[in-house]
């Protein structure tokens, strides 16, 4: 049985460094086994990673996301792609975070450097299936992503 796993500023130090490094700006680490039912993980993350509009279809996805440090915006759209609503979730402020149901389509916009996320929802790890990635935004690594990630940042 392994020890505690303390999320604590030397390990936010190591994220924020690996996600700087890394190619999509951001750099995760797993605190549990992949095989277990609920999945916890930090998540490091600089400005310029793009996470684009997604929902998680099963009813067991629900998904939390708590900012540990540094500032993110939430968008939340409909089925269309229609903005439905931003929040700005900052460590120390007003809303740390969200819990969000499934099929509930979302983005996030980095709007700190290094900043930390921890995520938690119900395992396996299963990659978006069909109708999980919104249609109507360009994917990682597509043109047009730095438009998108502009007009996302714009919101906030």
């Amino acid at each position: 049985m392994p020890g505690p796993a303390f999320l604590d500023r030397d390990l936010f130090a190591e994220l924020t460094a690996k996600a700087a490094q890394s190619p999509r700006q951001r750099s995760h680490h797993n605190l549990h086994a992949m095989d277990e039912p609920c999945h916890r993980l930090a998540v490091g993350l600089q400005p310029d990673t793009y996470i684009p509009p997604h929902r998680h279809l099963a009813a067991d996805k629900a998904e939390t996301l708590l900012v540990l440090q540094g500032r993110l915006g939430l968008l939340l759209f409909s089925e269309s792609g229609e903005l439905q609503g931003t929040r700005l979730l900052a460590a120390g402020g007003d809303c740390l975070g969200v819990d969000l149901p499934p099929g509930q389509f979302h983005a996030l916009v980095v709007l700190a450097a290094d900043s930390v996320l921890f995520e938690c929802k119900a395992g396996p790890y299963r990659p978006l299936g069909e109708g999980e990635q919104a249609s109507w935004a360009p994917r990682e690594g597509e043109a047009g992503v730095a438009d998108y990630l502009a007009w996302m940042r714009a919101q906030f």
